[in-house]
């Protein structure tokens, strides 16, 4: 069988797109350092796992339109050795893949997970798949192969702090990346939270720990180079004043806005669908969809935050 998912490309290449992709969207020209095209050819392979959630992170990162389409990404840019949505084998074909490749890439590859893990049940409410005869669950992969990776990556506000999985009940037990491997390996977790993650975050991230390795992390384990300011602080109702009524012009953070009180900046100044648009500029107040509280914390509770 050909393995049409393990694709190769050079760092030279995925770099020319990845500063494409930056421009398009305006993103700042610290993005990329001059010797960035003349870096080895040593990218290491990805993988990623795809635990309680809905799968939306997946489709953000799928939603890449500009500078390429996406199957251009997937043919062309990204060594993706596994995702349970995109891969092209299925069955013990995948999870072999999946298996062979940390193996054979243990220490340099990076881990891509998506979606909480429950580890309640003996961890039976979320299943990978077959491994050697053997189920292999969420939980199973995260402790396999989590100590295995070169860097860790939770991808979206389930996988960074629970989020809607891990909301009470939460009979399944759903968990943290970063509580699950907590004292399992020396690595820290990258948190990238947000419902779904944003993809120019995610992709930029991966660009910078190929280039430059771990990342300036704040006390959520979040890169500050996205998470320091708040999503009020570049809203573009912000300096509109204050509305009178919620759908006409004006800020919204006197109706219960989370933006004030929102660490993700780059949520108003990326925007969303290529940089088209967000929440606010669609009649909507943020609702802190990438707080560690989130969805816990009531919507209509002003919290505070820049002014």
């Amino acid at each position: 069988m050909r393995e049409v998912f393990n694709l190769k490309i050079s760092r030279r290449d995925f770099l020319k797109w990845a500063v494409a992709a930056g421009i398009t969207i305006k993103v700042g020209s610290d993005f990329v350092k001059d010797n960035v095209l003349e870096a080895a050819e040593s990218d290491p392979p990805l993988i990623w796992l795809q635990g309680s959630g809905c799968t939306g992170c997946t489709i953000s990162t799928l939603n890449v339109a500009t500078p390429v389409t996406i199957d251009n990404v997937l043919t062309s840019k990204i060594s993706m050795k596994f995702n349970n949505s995109v891969s092209s084998p299925a069955g013990s074909y995948a999870m072999k893949a999946m298996d062979d490749a940390a193996t054979n890439y243990k220490g340099n590859f990076i881990l891509v997970i998506e979606g909480a893990v429950p580890a309640g049940s003996n961890a039976n409410y979320c299943t990978i798949g077959n491994l050697n005869g053997k189920e292999l669950t969420m939980l199973d992969a995260v402790n396999k192969y989590g100590p295995m990776a070169r860097y860790v990556v939770a991808a979206g506000t389930c996988a960074s702090y629970g989020g809607i999985s891990a909301a009470a009940p939460n009979v399944s037990s759903c968990s943290t990346i970063k509580s699950i491997l907590n004292g399992k390996t020396t690595n820290q977790v990258i948190n990238l939270p947000g419902c779904p993650v944003h993809p120019t975050v995610l992709i930029e991230t991966l660009v910078d720990l190929l280039l430059t390795g771990f990342p300036t992390i704040d006390s959520n384990n979040c890169p500050t180079k996205y998470y320091s300011k708040s999503v009020h602080s570049n809203c573009p109702r912000r300096e509109s004043g204050d509305e009178s009524q919620i759908g006409t012009v004006g800020c919204y953070k006197e109706y219960g806005c989370k933006g004030p009180s929102t660490k993700f900046g780059s949520c108003s100044s990326l925007k969303w669908n290529n940089g088209k648009g967000l929440c606010m500029t669609s009649n909507m107040l943020c609702i802190g969809c990438s707080n560690p509280s989130f969805p816990t914390t009531p919507l209509l509770q002003f919290s505070g935050g820049d002014n």
